[in-house]
């Protein structure tokens, strides 16, 4: 039994799950294994409000660091657009004059090799320190050791301090004293509560805020719904700047009068792959995409809404393919992918920015690659994302003061 046969039979169940929360198969089977992760989803939903009621009475303890730290999370796995509105909210806090850590657990990097780790443990009486990213000047690791969202953000924002480690009480303590830094953003951090934030802000994605219903493994929630109260302020992603009376509602009767900003996921331009991201003259507008054979392909969470966005700019889709979230490719998937792009008689590939930091480099590529740009605009609750971020975290005296 190989691995990789292994590595095959542990994607298709990942797949055939994935299909059976959003309700994609049917017959007993399906039904069946749907009942099975109903069971887990209920030990699983006892499992958070155990947590939280230990924090909230004390018999588990937060540990305040003594400076200003904003958490952005959200209720359910994957999907909500989080990243980019990490980059923009501590790019604004930055050119504030704050000085800014990003605390990332860094889902899916490369852990230190275990020979590494117990040297380190035997040489040292404290804790290993947590992997710098970005020291606010250079890009000290990759993507793999990093982990995806941690290094696009490192790489998009200079001047900020991006770290990775699970122990983000333990990080936050080391930004403040190697760096520091007075402000501390909790990337996906709605659930992280040894860390207890001054602001919790939760994006909830508007195309789908809550998929089933149903908490993990039956559903994408990682804490009911009712835990909406915890929220400082909502934010609703991938808005399309029509209302949604019944999802206001849902949210206003767990968190009566909170604030709620929707925002927009837009692209910006194109960007050619192998080149420096700021690289201008590597880039192509939007308008570039009209018209022409373009193949997509993309390893997030919710690729439909990529997808979308290519033929919304005029791209002609001749063919795509999707793999699972946070996917690394090598060069065997590409030299399919560009296979199959030439079959369809593509003129170009697109993918996301996410999937770009998982390519590998340094190839001469048989057709152009690029990665579409998306930043955040804000549709409604404040004129921009820069009132937006001076009114979250900049109050005037007397205003509603933000709750933890």
């Amino acid at each position: 039994m190989s691995l990789l046969w292994l590595k095959k039979k542990f994607t298709a169940l990942e797949l055939y799950t994935i299909d059976v929360i959003y309700g994609r198969r049917s017959g007993a089977g399906a039904a069946l294994y749907g009942a099975f992760l109903q069971a887990l989803s209920w030990l699983w939903s006892a499992h958070a409000q155990v947590r939280l009621w230990l924090y909230r009475h004390r018999l588990l303890h937060d540990q305040p660091l003594g400076c200003l730290v904003v958490v952005v999370g959200n209720l359910t796995v994957g999907g909500t657009g989080k990243t980019p509105v990490v980059e923009k909210f501590a790019r604004a806090l930055h050119d504030r004059g704050r000085n800014v850590a990003i605390l990332s657990r860094g889902y899916k990097s490369k852990a230190p090799p275990l020979w590494q780790k117990w040297w380190f443990w035997l040489t040292h009486t404290e804790a290993p320190p947590p992997r710098i990213v970005s020291d606010g000047e250079r890009v000290l690791l990759d993507s793999e050791q990093a982990g995806d969202e941690p290094y696009m953000l490192a790489r998009n924002l200079p001047g900020v301090i991006v770290l990775v480690d699970k122990d983000r009480v333990k990080a936050g303590a080391f930004a403040i004293k190697k760096f520091g830094c007075d402000t501390l953003v909790l990337d996906d951090g709605f659930q992280y509560l040894p860390l207890k934030g001054r602001l919790n802000l939760l994006l909830v994605d508007k195309t789908n805020p809550f998929g089933n219903g149903h908490l993990l493994p039956r559903g994408i929630l990682r804490e009911p719904i009712k835990h909406l109260k915890r929220a400082s302020y909502v934010f609703l992603t991938k808005s399309n700047g029509q209302r949604d009376p019944e999802l206001e509602a849902l949210i206003a009767k767990h968190n009566p009068g909170v604030d709620i900003i929707e925002c927009a996921h837009r692209p910006q331009y194109l960007q050619r792959y192998g080149t420096v991201a700021n690289d201008a003259g590597a880039r192509e507008p939007l308008a570039f995409l009209k018209g022409r054979r373009v193949f997509a392909f993309s390893g997030i969470a919710t690729p439909e809404s990529f997808e979308k966005f290519l033929r919304d700019l005029g791209a002609l889709v001749v063919g795509r393919e999707r793999f699972l979230d946070h996917y690394r490719y090598d060069d065997e998937d590409l030299a399919e992918l560009f296979e199959l792009a030439r079959e369809e008689g593509a003129d170009c590939l697109v993918t996301t920015e996410k999937d770009a930091v998982r390519l590998p480099d340094g190839r001469a590529w048989p057709l152009p690659l690029f990665y579409l740009r998306l930043e955040i605009d804000i549709i409604s609750g404040a004129a921009d994302f820069d009132e937006a971020v001076g009114r979250i975290c900049f109050p005037q005296s007397g205003s509603r003061p933000a709750t933890g």
